[in-house]
């Protein structure tokens, strides 16, 4: 049975209907299932259904063998190293594909024991080191505020099927803003937590030299609080433990009080910023001094260029990595044509930075967090635009004409020494850098950051992002939260949904 309400409330609020026994569990799910019929067509949102497992799911719940916060709330987990016993998993790459894994990521475990009900995996760019949700295998994920334009990526396929409300919330990962970015795209709420919040087992111990952290995608702040209370804590062997914190949930009862906040719209990586990003960045520094914070613009002092490479270096060498493992574990010998350009190109770049390379490139990073640390010391956050433009249009990002030929050309010779040909990385790296310029520092970082979505401009979202210092995610929350109440965006919907 459908429930007609289904759009009049968050997962919390789903999850205490079910609780209230006015609607089953699996009332819920045949809603969301029907929801993702109507909209994956137009959307790609979900590349791999778990219908069946998600009803066996929901039956447990609704014969009372499940609890917890969530109970009964239709879920979906981002198909990217997450795993679920029996569920294919690809990253969105044809080599290997639909590998079945026979072992459940800890993540999955405390989602499942949150009571949430898993019933898809959601696209996503190859091996997830894109902006934006195109893979050659499954094909392009599209924004429900207009079809033609990018959701964004990583977690691209999470985030249209949040703002087309599939559902209230989905999983996804952050290695370079891939939560915030959907966020923005979408017009909707997305925190990256703090380095070490989230488990990464039991098969890894950091993901991406820790730049990457598990959370999820959502249309309310107090579910993302919510989410993190049920998943927080990382397992004994994890190289990172983030400060005690308390209760997330709990801490939104707490009005945030007058923050000093610091903001900007000069880019960390290189990008000439979209007017409607400035902007709106400036609309929001007006709207928390309304709100009785102290503002400030502060100049950042980036070294856009530099910040890019080195933290190219990083990705691309995990790339590198990653790609390697993934042959190890199918017994197959990665070739080029298994991959598509930009990932093998990614994984060229890896291969000819040396073991020093790799170092020095973190030691920059780990140099310019302590720099930003000292420059924003006397601030609570840091306000920017989340992008570095609004959603751009499908292909934007790929490289054209000569460019993609020497790119292809490069890639099939499979050798690293026309890389260093003059200005063939630079290229690469201000195409893609140029739309996120401000979620990676975060990343390397490891600070909290998010995407809060309070404006919009000619029918698209513009978000802004809010970053806080290292461990306070309670913080940064109780000012969402304060801001989704002075600027609510719920009821905004986009025209897929007749918005």
């Amino acid at each position: 049975m459908i429930f007609d309400e289904y759009d009049q409330f968050d997962a919390l609020g789903l999850a205490e209907q079910v609780r209230r026994r006015r609607v089953s569990a699996a009332d819920l799910l045949e809603t969301a299932l029907a929801r993702r019929e109507d909209g994956n067509g137009a959307l790609n949102a979900v590349i791999h259904p778990m219908a069946d497992h998600a009803r066996e799911a929901a039956a447990r719940i609704d014969a009372g063998r499940g609890g917890g916060p969530f109970a009964g709330v239709p879920f979906l987990l981002k198909d990217l190293g997450l795993t679920v016993p029996g569920v294919p998993t690809s990253n969105g790459s044809r080599f290997a594909p639909d590998v079945v894994p026979t072992v459940e990521s800890e993540l999955v475990r405390r989602y499942r024991e949150a009571g949430l009900v898993s019933f898809g995996k959601t696209n996503t760019p190859e091996l997830g080191i894109q902006p934006v949700t195109e893979p050659e295998r499954f094909g392009p994920t599209r924004n429900p505020w207009d079809l033609a334009r990018t959701a964004g990526g990583s977690s691209g396929g999470a985030g249209a099927a949040v703002a087309a409300r599939v559902v209230p919330m989905a999983q996804g990962g952050d290695g370079g803003g891939s939560i915030r970015i959907p966020a923005a795209c979408g017009g909707f709420f997305g925190l990256k937590p703090t380095r070490g919040r989230a488990p990464t087992g039991p098969d890894a111990s950091e993901l991406w030299s820790g730049y990457a952290i598990e959370h999820v995608l959502t249309m309310s702040v107090r579910d993302s609080a919510a989410a993190l209370d049920a998943i927080a804590g990382v397992e004994p062997w994890a190289p990172y433990h983030p400060p005690p914190a308390e209760g997330f949930l709990e801490a939104l009862k707490t009005p945030v009080g007058r923050l000093r906040v610091a903001f900007h719209t000069d880019p960390a990586m290189p990008s000439t910023v979209h007017p409607h990003c400035v902007a709106a960045v400036r609309e929001v520094a007006s709207l928390l001094t309304e709100l009785g914070h102290e503002v400030e613009e502060v100049a950042p002092g980036h070294a856009p260029f530099a910040l890019a490479e080195a933290f190219l270096t990083v990705v691309a060498a995990n790339t590198a990595a990653e790609i390697d493992e993934l042959g190890r574990k199918a017994g197959v010998r990665p070739r080029s044509r298994d991959f598509e350009v930009t990932t093998w190109l990614t994984r060229l770049i890896g291969r000819l930075a040396t073991g020093a390379d790799v170092v020095a490139a973190q030691r920059a990073l780990q140099a310019e967090s302590r720099r930003l640390q000292r420059r924003y010391e006397a601030y609570d956050v840091v306000l920017t635009p989340t992008l570095g433009a609004p959603p751009v249009p499908i292909g934007a990002l790929n490289a054209t004409g000569a460019e993609a030929a020497l790119q292809a050309l490069i890639a099939r010779a499979d050798r690293t020494a026309p890389l260093r040909l003059p200005g063939v990385m630079r290229k690469a790296v201000e195409r893609v850098y140029d739309f996120i310029p401000f979620t990676p520092v975060a990343n390397f970082t490891g600070q909290p950051s998010m995407n809060v979505p309070l404006v919009w401009t000619e029918g698209l979202p513009i978000g802004t992002l809010f970053t806080g210092r290292f461990g306070e995610d309670a913080r940064l929350l109780r000012l969402a939260h304060q801001l989704e109440t002075a600027r609510p965006w719920r009821d905004r919907r986009p025209p897929l949904l007749g918005g």
